[in-house]
């Protein structure tokens, strides 16, 4: 199989990439990797698989090069774009590049291509398309509510796949994980940059009261729906959530990490919340559990433990990505 992976050296792209290639070697997979090199994307997350996979410093946006690329191409995940959501705050314009328009760059060279019929496109979507659910929980099916430039770029783009699908049946599908955590998560999201700041007995910024709530699903689960989607559906146009049963409070999340590293938790600092900050996420995975027989192997109590577990043992791979506006406790006020 000919996988075309944008946004393969970020966060879950790297992650899938490595579970692609240390699961299925039999498979003899052959893979492109599309990556920008932008924040959050990192060439140290695919160490020692050097030699496995192409890769292309490209913008998703660039369509003279995609068209070249997306040729020979069987499977597409798009996992290309910008994901912090205060960053979005302070400079929107990236976001919509990134999550909007480089989505319709892809699908515009899909449409158009001779072999439209034989490329399957899945894209990478996110939970905070439905907005604020602190009285409700999502399926695939409840109304668009995003909050942010972010998810409001994620929401527009996951339409646009909807209406090419619809008129001009493109093979596509839409994943919407709820919030991942594990192996190299750049450290300006929460749980990574608790276990640094800790880790170096720095103050850790929580937003608020630090009551929000957040389903949290280990990163390799999130692989394993996305590959056996990847292998396994073909019912096209169709939108899977994809989440764990594991609603935690950001504090908690915090005190656990503290608990995990002997660390007390007066390191705790309660900081000015961001604007427009959601309360709570949970949304219901039961489709993509019916469909094809997914459930997520890692509860929050083992995944958080690995995760601690590595970044203690990589600091190698974190120390050269921190700087003052990637730990800084109010990042949202911060101009990118």
């Amino acid at each position: 199989m000919r996988y075309l992976i944008t946004g393969g050296l970020g966060f879950i792209g790297s992650n899938f990439v490595r579970y692609l290639l240390e699961n299925y070697k039999e498979e003899n997979n052959l893979i492109t990797i599309v990556d920008y090199m932008g924040i959050g994307s990192n060439i140290n997350n695919l160490k020692g698989l050097e030699g496995k996979y192409e890769l292309i410093n490209a913008d998703i946006a660039n369509k003279n090069i995609m068209k070249k690329l997306i040729e020979n191409i069987d499977i597409i995940i798009n996992f290309a774009a910008e994901t912090h959501v205060d960053r979005s705050i302070s400079n929107p314009e990236p976001f919509l590049h990134s999550n909007l328009i480089g989505v319709f760059n892809i699908l515009e060279i899909i449409r158009e291509s001779k072999r439209k019929n034989e490329i399957k496109l899945i894209h990478i979507s996110t939970d905070e398309v439905y907005g604020d659910l602190f009285n409700s929980e999502a399926d695939e099916n409840f109304p668009l509510k995003p909050s942010s430039p972010y998810s409001a770029a994620k929401a527009s783009a996951d339409l646009f796949i909807l209406s090419y699908n619809r008129t001009y049946d493109i093979n596509a599908i839409i994943l919407r994980p709820s919030n991942n955590y594990g192996y190299y998560q750049f450290p300006e999201k929460l749980i990574p940059k608790t276990i640094i700041k800790a880790l170096n007995d720095q103050k850790i910024p929580l937003y608020g009261d630090g009551n929000q709530e957040r389903q949290w699903t280990f990163v390799i689960d999130t692989c394993n729906a996305i590959y056996e989607i990847s292998k396994k559906s073909n019912k096209y146009g169709e939108i899977y959530n994809v989440s764990s049963n594991d609603v935690v409070k950001n504090i908690e999340v915090v005190k656990k990490i503290l608990k995990l590293l002997n660390k007390d938790e007066g390191l705790i600092e309660f900081v000015e919340d961001r604007p427009g900050h959601d309360k709570r996420y949970k949304t219901i995975s039961e489709k993509i559990k019916k469909s094809i027989n997914w459930y997520p192997k890692y509860n929050f109590e083992k995944g958080i433990e690995l995760t601690v577990r590595w970044y203690v043992s990589n600091e190698w791979w974190w120390k050269p990505l921190i700087n003052e506006k990637v730990l800084n406790k109010t990042p949202w006020k911060v101009k990118w």
